[in-house]
């Protein structure tokens, strides 16, 4: 009975562990994946805007704003550009915060859990020492 009682107060099955886990290192991937394209968009900023600099601002120029293309003039493209570029290293630092805060939620969550995660083949463990031992384990492909 108190097998049953230990489990039951445990709250969560292995599979709703293992998916809350997975969860989150999807929404760690995510906000990676999007520092990542904030990061090439500032370069591509900088690259433009050294390029427009050198080139007269009466001159017509072309934008994409939200896949559609738009004819402005260089005096006009330019000042938004910076505004831009201004912004994005602000954007990209709040990522980076959000960043370093879900990895210590992953962090505690596998503490919590007990989870040890395993990558690539299997470990040299003896049998009877991973027997007595309770936890959770993640094994993780390359």
């Amino acid at each position: 009975m108190s097998k049953t009682a230990s489990k039951g107060s445990k709250g969560k099955s292995n599979e709703e562990v293992f998916a809350g886990f997975q969860t989150l290192r999807n929404e760690q991937r995510q906000l990676a994946n999007k520092i990542s394209e904030l990061e090439m968009d500032l370069n591509e900023h900088k690259i433009v805007i050294e390029t427009l600099q050198a080139v007269e601002p009466k001159r017509k120029c072309f934008r994409m704003i939200g896949g559609v293309l738009v004819e402005r003039t260089v005096a006009d493209v330019l000042p938004e550009l910076e505004g831009n570029r201004e912004r994005l290293p602000r954007a990209i630092q709040a990522l980076n915060e959000q960043l370093a805060r879900k990895g210590q939620e992953i962090n505690d969550y596998i503490e919590k859990h007990d989870i040890r995660v395993q990558r690539g083949g299997p470990t040299d463990e003896p049998a009877e020492e991973s027997a007595n031992t309770k936890s959770n384990v993640l094994v993780a492909s390359g």
